[in-house]
């Protein structure tokens, strides 16, 4: 029998622990060069910043604030 997993961590923006698939969550690099989890509350208020800056827009994977099977780890 298998089951799911979800990753949980702080979000790099507004610091809330919330859970993610962690092959496909939206990252934003830190400063110093790692990537750093980002939720889809601080997805969705970065976006308009970002269009008006003309940078992309980050757009999750469908799958990203979901669990995965634990065998795909």
């Amino acid at each position: 029998m298998s089951g799911y997993v979800y990753a949980m961590s702080e979000c790099i923006g507004c610091k809330a622990v919330f859970s993610y698939n962690p092959h496909r969550v939206p990252s934003i690099r830190r400063i110093d060069g790692v990537r750093e989890p980002i939720c889809l509350a601080c997805v969705e208020r970065a976006n308009p910043e970002r269009k008006a800056n003309n940078l992309p827009e980050i757009v999750p994977h469908p799958d990203a604030y979901e669990p995965i099977p634990e065998e795909e780890l």
